[in-house]
């Protein structure tokens, strides 16, 4: 592996670590604080807030300074950012520390995506799929070992642990990244978000294909066990059959990507997400919702990252621009949907809304054809 590409995947591999130490922090915080669920839920929200507000600005400060600096700076930051977590002693300075926390984590999201980017088009050769897997495997391995730590060492020991070792990572990484030159035809322009509707679509597309995977992390398993009565032990099955799916499929990816060019293999991959989610909607027990789940798994795995890769090679925008675009209207449906999801579920249950979310994925299939912009020659 080229050393760019295995810097770009360690980072991406930190990133999905630090996310994936976090969530079994969650109880410890509330706990810490003595906070209630409503409250715990707003610290959350605050943590989104801080991704979508520094998405767009680094993507602007990406197209000005090149992908490599923003990608240094982004990620030493990062690193002590769970510790910080930690050590906040009331719900002030956890609202503060949260707000930088989502931050950080989403300004090297667009940074690490852009520097992926600017290493496809020296390679020639897809990568973004295998990152994306990098982030997922991060995300396991942050779960895995967090709970283990936390039980037998405490909070404190867990997040200099996580520290430590992403600080490890970020040194690996240093020297080995892409430098990426700034797109001199924006340096001295003034930052703005762009005018072309291009980036736009591509953003929406994001969205459109976020929103399904929000849906089954944070959906799937209360589906399963109040609407389908399954177990609690069976119910786990629907985020672990999606999640494994799905990596396995990143790591795939690239591959199929560069075999068969991005638009096929979007399309074919909507095609699966589509069908794997309305299976899951309309299963008449949680064996078939599993199975669904898991060919929509293996739909949704690529969609993004050729959707993110598009963003970043529109031609005459800068590679930043068009990355923190997608990732900000991406993100934005992945962090603020199942909320809204939560309240017409409701009113109508879960069956209903997993049917009727495909039709989003319909949606990104009819505007597949813009994912030609991720491909090094262009093709319909």
């Amino acid at each position: 592996m080229p050393p760019p590409r295995l810097a770009v995947s360690l980072l991406f591999l930190m990133n999905g670590f630090i996310v994936g130490s976090w969530a079994p922090k969650i109880p410890e915080l509330k706990e810490r604080l003595a906070i209630s669920e409503f409250t715990l839920g707003l610290l959350i929200l605050v943590f989104g807030v801080g991704s979508l507000i520094l998405m767009p600005v680094t993507g602007a400060f990406i197209s000005r300074y090149g992908s490599r600096s923003l990608v240094r700076i982004t990620s030493v930051i990062a690193c002590p950012m769970l510790l910080m977590m930690t050590l906040v002693p009331n719900l002030g300075l956890a609202c503060i520390a949260m707000f930088f926390f989502g931050g950080f984590v989403g300004a090297m999201d667009v940074a690490m995506n852009s520097n992926s980017v600017a290493v496809e088009k020296s390679m020639r050769r897809a990568i973004m799929s295998s990152c994306h897997g990098f982030w997922s495997l991060g995300g396991v391995l942050g779960a895995a070992t967090g709970g283990v730590l936390l039980a037998h060492f405490g909070a404190l020991v867990h997040a200099v642990f996580v520290t430590i070792a992403c600080a490890a990572m970020v040194a690996l990484a240093w020297n080995k990244l892409f430098a990426d030159a700034p797109h001199s035809d924006v340096t001295h322009e003034k930052l703005r978000l762009p005018l072309n509707p291009l980036p736009w679509i591509i953003g929406m597309m994001a969205l459109f294909s976020m929103i399904p995977e929000g849906l089954v992390l944070d959906w799937g398993a209360l589906y399963l066990r109040n609407e389908l009565g399954a177990s609690v032990a069976v119910s786990s099955f629907a985020f672990a059959a999606f999640s494994a799916t799905m990596a396995i499929m990143r790591f795939a990816g690239d591959l199929v990507r560069d075999r068969f060019g991005a638009v096929r293999t979007l399309r074919v991959s909507a095609v699966f997400a589509l069908i794997g989610l309305t299976l899951a909607g309309l299963a008449p027990n949680a064996g078939f919702a599993v199975a669904g789940f898991a060919l929509a798994g293996l739909g949704i795995a690529n969609i993004v990252p050729i959707i993110f890769s598009a963003g970043g090679n529109i031609p005459g925008l800068a590679p930043g621009i068009g990355v923190s675009v997608a990732t900000f209207m991406g993100y934005s449906g992945l962090l603020f949907a199942p909320s809204t999801i939560g309240f017409v579920a409701e009113h109508t249950g879960l069956a209903v809304v997993f049917s009727a979310v495909p039709v989003l994925l319909l949606i990104v299939l009819v505007l597949s054809h813009h994912a030609r912009h991720a491909d090094f020659s262009p093709q319909e």
